[in-house]
């Protein structure tokens, strides 16, 4: 005579046909058949995890509904559920690796730190890492529709082609923020076009009085990636120096990122 389950074993082992042990097959079908990434019949996987063919089949199916297998030439392999579960788990993975190298570089500087990007015609601060003792600029007008005056936008901006670049600054005409903006889309565009892809773009109070920032360009397949900070400027002094840490952070922060 077999010994009751107890506690939690208790609770899962009640009834052959209770929803707990049907989960349990189902992850044995699961596993089974990702043993066979060729495929595997119904019989096969029947005679493999030590399930009745009907019980098999029953599985299979919903599992088709759901997504989680599907049936090609006769043989079951895993479906694209499966497929999207890991692409989130990585997304999550590689934002929390991000986040935290974000903030080791701002408490690294002492300010600020910005990862961006340029996608679908758009300027998107994709993470912020500020604190108490390193203030985030105060976003005060839409960073979308004002790249032309941040060192963000303007980096953004400066690594698409001369379509592009006319294509944005007709849906976001530049607008004057401060007695330091340029206002003059030609201007802007000859300034963009003479920036050197290696040296820092910088934004000296012309999104918003009291702050200065610096941005560098990231490069990562088609990535059109920036990674910038931002100081009050009283800071003014420290701002050569913190681009160039950022420079030299943007490619090992990408890598870090990618692995």
């Amino acid at each position: 005579m077999s010994t009751p389950a107890t506690g939690r074993h208790a609770a899962l082992d009640q009834g052959l046909n209770g929803p707990f042990t049907s989960l349990r097959y189902a992850l044995r079908l699961l596993e089974a058949v990702d043993r066979h990434p060729d495929g595997a019949t119904l019989v096969a996987l029947a005679r493999e995890t030590s399930l009745g063919l009907p019980t098999v089949r029953r599985l299979a199916e919903l599992l088709e509904v759901e997504g989680y297998l599907q049936c090609q030439d006769g043989g079951w392999v895993l479906g694209g559920t499966f497929a999207l579960l890991g692409q989130y788990n990585r997304e999550q993975l590689v934002k929390a690796r991000l986040n935290r190298k974000l903030a080791e570089l701002r408490d690294e500087l002492g300010a600020a730190v910005y990862f961006s990007r340029y996608h679908d015609g758009e300027l998107s601060v994709e993470a912020v890492s500020a604190a108490d003792h390193a203030p985030a600029v105060q976003e005060w007008v839409d960073f979308r529709a004002t790249a032309h005056a941040s060192a963000i936008g303007k980096c953004l901006l400066g690594q698409l082609d001369a379509d592009a670049l006319r294509d944005h600054l007709s849906r976001h005409p530049v607008a004057r923020l401060t007695s330091r903006t340029v206002t003059d889309a030609d201007q802007l565009m000859h300034r963009l076009e003479r920036q050197p892809a290696t040296v820092p773009v910088l934004d000296l109070q012309e999104y918003a009085l009291g702050t200065v920032c610096a941005a560098v360009p990231i490069t990562a397949g088609s990535t059109v990636g920036c990674l910038a900070t931002s100081m009050p400027v009283d800071n003014l002094h420290k701002l050569k120096a913190a681009a160039e840490l950022l420079a030299a952070r943007a490619a090992p922060l990408m890598l870090a990122m990618a692995v």
